[in-house]
């Protein structure tokens, strides 16, 4: 399969101003997405487009718009809410596909497109590369009596809330939770607390003024301690935290502890089994805490473990024909109820749980005994590949050896930002720790 260009994990990501994220750009990709994309599935000749709550996202919204129509494409647009919003809302109302622009976790100053096909899912290595090719061509505009009209969707918000309402079991009442929900300024600050106080709970909002700046600064599921502060304040029985675009979700216990995918992932998976409501293994990835393998094993599930990013997490509950998996970043997919990653989907499952069994969110992650890990994220250009650096091949070996059986080391270009992410795992902190800022020095080394 031929190499991509733009495309990296998740859709098109990058700096607001630099190419390919740009005006001129997005126009293109907007004729390009439509030409490929706007005649597939059965449904109707529209395209919807939401976003997050960046400044930039208003200029993108509009060349989106614009190269679709030149494509002959109607557009749909959503305005600000969660990415899972949009791949609901993508089969909901029979559209062709979804567009998001979101740079997910990162700071205002990026921003990127996001896609989902016509059943909510995100776009195969196979459609990114058509999009590529499209894009290489010249720009024709369509007959004028073809050009795509342009609408809003006003009831956009209302109905991703009634669908998140009924993944909730009715018999489960949340009136005596108060809760803290932290919405990073971003997609989810209206819907997030709304949906909460619909369902009963006691909110209390934080992260949910944005200005088109404030995305992930200081807030979200990537900065927890405001919403730490902010629980042990109020005394609430949970913090949840999503990330700008709501597709992640952190959350902090009643003890003020912060509580991560893996662990949510454990809480989810035995509050399910218990309903009988799981289908086959759990599927974490190669960056999930050996601690979450064990206590999944320990209440009689399977484990599997998948590459990193919802992408490779969702491949593999589609091969078992599974329905739970996720990431220690809070990536969480509920593969019954959604078709990606949904921060407010995962929430509610985990209130769903403390309800049932009259626990605290401390007592149910209880059984997740986690083993040392360090993380770190080296800054690399965006030309960094391994492959280039036998010395870094070497080092990784020799770390893998010393730690054996009792411990983990992985190392991986990030599909995201021009960074090299860092794992090391075992049993002594302190060795883990020199083990990681050894191999980092090395990768450091590469700059030069």
């Amino acid at each position: 399969m031929a190499l991509k260009k733009y495309f990296g994990t998740d859709g098109i990501r990058g700096r607001v101003g630099n190419h390919p994220i740009t005006p001129d750009f997005i126009l293109k990709l907007g004729w390009a997405v439509g030409r490929v994309l706007g005649t597939r599935g059965s449904g109707e000749n529209k395209i919807l487009v939401g976003k997050d709550t960046r400044v930039s996202g208003y200029m993108f919204e509009s060349a989106l718009e614009a190269g679709l129509s030149s494509a002959g494409v109607n557009v749909h647009l959503l305005g600000p809410l969660p990415t899972p919003a949009i791949a609901y809302l993508t089969r909901k109302l029979n559209a062709r596909a979804g567009i998001v622009i979101s740079a997910s976790h990162n700071m205002f100053q990026d921003n990127g497109i996001k896609f989902f096909s016509y059943d909510g899912t995100k776009l195969s290595d196979e459609v990114e590369l058509e999009i590529e090719t499209e894009l290489g061509e010249i720009q024709k505009v369509v007959e004028p009596h073809l050009l795509g009209k342009a609408s809003r969707v006003v009831s956009a918000s209302d109905d991703y809330i009634k669908f998140c309402k009924q993944t909730v079991i009715a018999k489960y009442s949340f009136r005596d939770l108060k809760v803290v929900v932290d919405c990073a300024h971003g997609a989810g600050y209206l819907v997030g607390p709304n949906l909460l106080s619909d369902l009963g709970c006691n909110v209390v909002s934080i992260g949910n003024e944005p200005n088109g700046f404030n995305i992930n600064d200081g807030f979200g599921s990537t900065n927890p301690d405001a919403l730490r502060r902010t629980v042990l304040m109020e005394g609430a029985d949970i913090g949840i935290a999503l990330d700008g675009d709501g597709d992640r979700v952190i959350m902090v216990d009643e003890s003020g502890a912060v509580v991560d995918g893996d662990d949510i992932i454990f809480v989810i998976a035995h509050f399910r089994q218990k309903l009988g409501r799981l289908r086959g293994s759990v599927v974490g990835t190669t960056m999930s805490n050996l601690g979450l393998e064990e206590a999944i094993l320990g209440i009689g599930l399977g484990f599997e473990r998948s590459g990193v990013g919802d992408r490779c997490v969702l491949e593999k509950l589609r091969e078992g024909g599974w329905s739970l998996g996720g990431e220690p970043s809070g990536h969480i997919i509920c593969h019954d109820l959604t078709t990606t990653g949904d921060g407010l989907v995962s929430s509610l499952q985990v209130l769903q749980a403390m309800v049932d069994s009259g626990l605290s969110l401390s007592e149910l992650r209880k059984p997740v005994k986690k083993i040392p890990q360090v993380l770190l994220n080296v800054p690399v250009s965006s030309e960094f590949s391994l492959a280039k650096f036998p010395k870094i091949h070497s080092e990784l070996n020799r770390i893998s050896g010393t730690l054996g059986k009792s411990g983990r080391v992985l190392l991986r270009a990030s599909g995201t930002e021009p960074v090299v992410r860092i794992m090391v795992e075992g049993p002594d902190k302190q060795d883990i720790t020199s083990l990681a800022d050894d191999l980092a020095s090395l990768v450091e080394a590469t700059k030069g």
